[in-house]
């Protein structure tokens, strides 16, 4: 998006939260434009972005660590509306000369809010006892000076707290999560009632102003796009074909490591939107570099690699095109940039900081500003069908990170066996249309069973099964007893080498949605 086309944000200073993502897609929802920046952004640089209103994210740190991630107290004296989201709270309680401690009793999990009397009436959203989300091992023993309380749990007094005045607000829960039930509300009162903010962020042209920009980008050079078949790489290369016709050029490269018949269904996908495509069938190259490795994040960065490798021997044959599209999006690269702050990196990202760094192209990304919902939008407009619209995600390394251990033809086969069984027994039903993703997990582990009357010691298959609204957060996805048990059944009947099935239900947080 041109620099002209951007207003002014809700600046959003990351303090390392895996939920930092959550709260600028929740503000881009209510049609109202934000960023998200690393803590260390200078006063300077908040004042030229002319913030409609700053929040500040939580993060794993506490504020008595050394070296504890800030900001300068300078941030609350801008005149503009702040509001501290569990970590930012605290840190803002200690700046403005509250006083913060380590709590007696750690408060992880849902329980109920309790509202005070005599609040701004942004409070009134949270009924008494409603559910918030609570994570945190520090408190606030003593407010600010000019801040009340303006709510409490059953263990903390102070877990919301405001300076209406100075309009300066803190939350000691999440609002940004859907664990809370009315936390998407409270925002909305921040960025509406306080900070007076009008919607000013659409995507309404957003499709004619990147083609034009791609236009000007790559002028009579040639593009290539690296297309996984995945909803991000399309759009991307949709685009670029509208800009650039002939001058594109898009590579699907097959790592072997595709879900049952996705490659063939891929291509032929691809080839219906009458793209300009090659595809590199490199299954042995990447399976081969991948034996013996068991590490996930060693499987992550060699398959990364192993794609540069075979993408630049495919684009030499192309000769060398100067351009590089990428589907790219925004939490990529905040991903990118967090893992040089003060995030917790939980795993690397197939997309940003792959690349070698003496690549030879020039990269065009033009969905770096989007989150994926949004680039589901785009896609819809530029007529992709439904189906491919909101298909299952997908991640980057394929099976190899839902085989725990090291990857094998024969295993492979067997989750890409199992998996298939998943999908078939919920897709299209009431059950898999309430759930964001299902899928199979090789785990690497045996155990003793019985079939045909003789002892077994093989694998176990985990199913995965969660709901979700962004992939931010997961919940447990709940199956019939009598659809699980035909799955299992299936599974153990039909994929040779299975002959235990466990359902994994555990929620994210504390797990992740895949394995690895």
């Amino acid at each position: 998006m041109t620099s002209h086309s951007i207003p002014r944000p809700v600046v959003i200073l990351d303090f390392g939260s895996q939920l930092t993502q959550n709260i600028a897609r929740r503000v881009r929802e209510m049609g109202i434009y934000s960023e998200i920046h690393p803590f260390t952004t200078s006063i300077t640089q908040v004042r030229k972005m002319e913030p409609l209103a700053i929040i500040l994210s939580g993060g794993p740190s506490s504020v008595f660590e050394p070296d504890a991630p800030s900001v300068p107290a300078e941030i609350f004296s801008l005149g503009v509306p702040v509001l501290g989201i569990c970590y930012g709270m605290q840190l803002m309680a200690k700046l403005l000369g509250g006083k913060v401690v380590p709590s007696d009793v750690r408060e992880y999990g849902v329980t109920g809010f309790h509202r005070e009397k005599k609040i701004s009436p942004i409070w009134s959203v949270f009924p008494d006892g409603d559910p918030v989300l609570m994570s945190h091992g520090d408190s606030i023993l003593h407010l600010p000076p000019g801040f009340v309380s303006t709510g409490h749990t059953k263990t903390t007094p102070y877990a919301a707290m405001e300076n209406e005045k100075e309009k300066l607000f803190g939350v000691q829960f999440h609002p940004e999560v859907t664990q809370t039930r009315n936390g998407i509300e409270f925002l909305q009162s921040f960025l509406k009632k306080i900070a007076k903010i009008t919607p000013n962020w659409s995507l309404t042209g957003y499709i004619d102003r990147k083609i034009e920009e791609i236009r000007e980008t790559v002028q009579k050079d040639h593009l290539i796009c690296a297309l996984s078949g995945g909803i991000d790489s399309t759009v991307t290369a949709l685009l670029c074909h509208r800009a650039v016709g002939r001058q594109f050029t898009a590579v699907y490269v097959d790592n072997g490591l595709m879900r049952d018949g996705e490659t063939q269904a891929i291509i032929k996908d691809l080839q219906s939107l009458k793209l300009p495509l090659v595809v590199s069938h490199s299954s042995d190259l990447f399976l081969k570099r991948l034996s013996g490795v068991k590490d996930p994040e060693r499987k992550r960065k060699l398959i990364g690699r192993t794609f540069i490798h075979v993408f630049q021997k495919e684009a030499k044959q192309l000769g060398m095109p100067k351009f590089l599209a990428q589907g790219t999006l925004y939490p990529d690269v905040i991903e990118s940039v967090s893992s040089k702050g003060s995030s917790s990196v939980i795993k690397s990202h197939h997309n940003v900081g792959g690349l070698p760094k003496r690549m030879p192209f020039s990269l065009v990304e033009p969905l770096r500003e989007l989150f994926k919902d949004e680039v589901r939008i785009i896609g819809k407009e530029l007529g992709l069908p439904d189906h491919f619209v909101h298909r299952q995600p997908f991640p980057g390394p394929g099976l190899a990170i839902r085989i725990l251990g090291s990857i094998t033809p024969e295993r492979i086969r067997m989750v890409r066996e199992a998996d298939r069984i998943v999908r078939e027994e919920l897709d299209g039903t009431d059950t898999g249309k309430t759930l964001w993703q299902y899928f199979a997990v090789l785990l690497p582990v045996h155990s003793v069973g019985v079939m045909g009357d003789q002892r077994t010691y093989e694998n176990a298959i985990a199913v995965r099964t969660v709901t979700s609204v962004d992939g931010m957060t997961a919940d447990i996805g709940e199956i019939p007893h009598t659809l699980l048990c035909r799955i299992s059944h299936r599974i153990i009947s039909e994929v040779r080498g299975i002959n235990r099935v466990v359902h994994d239900i555990s929620p994210k947080p504390p797990s992740t949605i895949e394995w690895e």
